[in-house]
């Protein structure tokens, strides 16, 4: 019987790029593969970590062998994430790994303490000496200026965590940002910051296909995370965006307002009149706003629970987000449209 050759059908328009990256098509970015290495310090934040992690898997997930990961412990133990899991790292982190690198990541964590060992300290001057690419996520950021790898460098730290960056490495430029890729430091602020912190970086050594791959597949898992970003669409000053974007990357966890004062720069009282001139509002109401219109979001685009919904944008229990939410739709969040397949 012969064979027929069936010419392969090719996607139209805007289909083509989606469908075309799942498919094995050579890789323009194709080459050595990139070695990255995370570093667990106790408390980790486990999300941010599982965020950046989960790129570099789903990346060889479309195309075997871009990257290889290895995790290290400061000693030969167990260590023990801040949501209580405990790790068993694959090694300790020594010299002679540290030749083995492209990447080192250090992942730190809300509860993560500010205190560094000189051996971790020489270790990592070593790795920027030579020519590792140093990222930080959560407060990861911090253990890189104490080395003295920050300066001269934008970077981005958990708002918690800035005053005490900038006590130790004044050259640095603490940005509110989630993330900040500046030449060979990465640094991250959420678990959000960690996902696109690792998309632009894998878009730096490869391409744009490959990168909206990832998103695709990993979309529902981003999405618990939040991508927000109210500053867009509204015109306010640079001082006011600046404690948007603060509220913005902690609805999980609200900060006070007086924490929003100290990390802006700013007095209550100058925080409450930019509010009002600019957006007609209070902060509290603004944050507020912020929090619900995210909950809304989740409830209708995601599967997760209505609990999970409420404690990812800050609510201390069932009665109050129900009473909040019904202030501003009308209804309870039980009542929510689904919108998911």
């Amino acid at each position: 019987m012969d064979h027929i050759l069936i010419e392969r059908r090719q996607f139209s328009g805007g289909m083509k790029g989606k469908n075309l990256r799942y498919l094995n098509e050579p890789s323009s970015g194709a080459g050595r593969m990139t070695r990255t290495g995370f570093v667990l310090l106790e408390h980790f934040s486990l999300p941010a970590f599982t965020q950046a992690l989960d790129t570099l898997v789903t990346a060889n997930l479309l195309r075997p062998g871009l990257f290889s990961t290895r995790t290290f412990g400061l000693s030969d133990g167990e260590v023990i994430s801040d949501l209580g899991l405990v790790i068993r790292p694959d090694s300790r982190l020594e010299t002679n790994v540290l030749q083995e690198l492209d990447l080192l990541v250090i992942c730190g964590g809300y509860r993560t303490e500010l205190k560094a060992s000189d051996e971790f300290i020489g270790l990592l001057k070593m790795a920027a000496e030579a020519g590792v690419l140093l990222a930080g996520l959560w407060n990861g950021s911090w253990f890189l200026g104490r080395a003295g790898v920050l300066e001269g460098y934008r970077c981005a730290i958990h708002p918690e965590h800035r005053p005490a960056l900038a006590e130790i490495s004044k050259a640095t430029q603490v940005s509110s940002e989630p993330y900040v890729i500046d030449r060979d430091r990465l640094t991250a602020s959420s678990p959000s910051g960690a996902f696109h912190m690792a998309l632009d970086w894998i878009k730096s050594l490869h391409d744009k296909a490959l990168v909206e791959g990832i998103e695709d597949i990993l979309a529902f898992e981003e999405s618990r995370y939040r991508r927000i970003k109210p500053t867009e669409n509204i015109s306010v000053s640079a001082p006011l965006r600046e404690v948007v974007k603060l509220m913005d990357a902690n609805l999980e966890e609200p900060l006070e307002l007086e924490q929003l004062a100290v990390y802006a720069g700013r007095s209550r009282r100058q925080l409450e009149r930019l509010f009002k001139e600019q957006l007609g509002t209070t902060p509290q109401r603004y944050y507020m706003e912020l929090r619900i219109t995210e909950a809304r979001r989740l409830l209708q685009h995601t599967e997760l629970s209505q609990v999970d919904v409420l404690v990812a944008c800050g609510f201390v229990s069932p009665s109050h987000f129900s009473k909040c939410y019904s202030a501003y739709f009308g209804y309870r969040p039980s009542k929510e449209k689904r919108l998911v397949k």
